[in-house]
């Protein structure tokens, strides 16, 4: 054997007579206390899944996504299929105007220096002009006017924000939420983002497969005859349902997963790109298609100037994701880590 042979063999030796010596000072596992066992790392601290500040939760389940009548519109871009959805929490409503002035409050005071004033106010403050553009002939300077500033529309959902702004204030939530928990010393929570269709579908049944509208089947107004959704009821009657516009969130009765206004009031941005044959291309256990060269983003809900068709939960209709509109609006979903025990929801 060689110097060079000698001296590898030396080494080895010694690396092993030091690997003895620190199992033996409990630093290499066999003086910790675990017997020499895999047990995982000591000290680490349990986890709780806290429901987020104005979300519900929305348990885990399979459900026929899809058109729950018929197809009126004859689009063939819906059928029905059967879907996995993993335990989730959603917004109770729609983010509101005050909501969001307080993301655009602390981007301008926080983050005006790095991406600039002008990025703020032109591509993620509400476009107010949205009240007038969006319809022909029509008055829309007193909603154009105070619709996002005045207090008396705090509680109304934020409109004028196109899908892009949408992401741009989940991440800012995220980061809101998590530097407060860090700075307490607590684990980040998941990400804020938007719901995908499939989520969203899910989430506006309530858990009523097949159903029809939020609220089951199949009519618009309870037995007292008041509307359970604030839309376009007749040929321009719409007042019917005691908003001429938009309406305060929470108005009207919160379906069986307490989840408010997922028909009618505002249409809502999902993450999913929109495709007519998206259907059949996602996969059956938490579906979302994606597709970044496709301006379209999925819309989902109706509006307050929709017909009833439009309310339905089966109902796929889209907009481009730089557009701003009147009648759209966003809320938020996060996801559940961790295997449901059906307690917390």
């Amino acid at each position: 054997m060689n110097n060079k042979g000698v001296l590898k063999k030396l080494t080895l030796s010694i690396l092993f007579v030091a690997t003895l010596f620190l199992e033996g000072c409990g630093l290499f596992g066999g003086g910790a206390g675990d017997g020499g066992n895999v047990v995982g790392v000591p000290g680490r601290e349990g986890w709780y899944m806290a429901t987020p500040y104005g979300m519900r939760s929305v348990p885990a389940g399979t459900f026929h996504m899809g058109q729950a009548d018929e197809d009126v519109a004859a689009s063939q871009i819906n059928f029905n299929r059967q879907v996995t959805i993993g335990g989730f929490y959603m917004d109770e409503t729609e983010i509101t105007n005050n909501e969001y002035r307080q993301f655009i409050q602390r981007m301008l005071e926080d983050s005006a220096s790095t991406l600039g004033r002008d990025y703020i106010m032109n591509e993620i403050y509400p476009d107010t002009t949205v009240w007038m553009k969006d319809f022909t002939n029509h008055m829309g300077d007193p909603m154009q006017e105070y619709y996002y500033m005045h207090p008396a529309f705090d509680d109304y959902p934020v409109v004028g924000v196109n899908w892009e702004a949408a992401k741009v204030f989940a991440q800012w939530r995220t980061d809101y939420l998590n530097s407060y928990r860090e700075s307490m010393g607590e684990f980040p929570m998941p990400a804020f983002r938007l719901p995908s269709e499939a989520e969203w579908e899910y989430a506006a049944r309530g858990g009523r497969d097949m159903a029809k509208y939020p609220w089951g089947n199949p009519y618009i107004r309870n037995a007292k005859g008041c509307m359970l959704a604030n839309f376009k009821p007749g040929r321009g009657n719409y007042y019917d349902d005691g908003y001429a516009y938009t309406g305060q969130v929470g108005e009207y009765f919160p379906n069986d997963f307490g989840l408010y206004d997922m028909s009618g009031n505002v249409s809502e941005w999902c993450e999913d790109a929109f495709n007519p044959a998206s259907v059949p291309l996602v996969w059956d256990l938490n579906p979302t298609f994606f597709d970044e060269s496709e301006p379209r983003k999925v819309i989902r809900g109706g509006s307050w100037k929709d017909i009833a068709y439009y309310l339905e939960t089966g109902t796929r209709a889209y907009e481009h994701k730089d557009s701003t509109r009147a009648y759209i609006g966003f809320r938020c979903a996060m996801t559940y880590l961790g295997r449901s025990s059906g307690a917390e929801f």
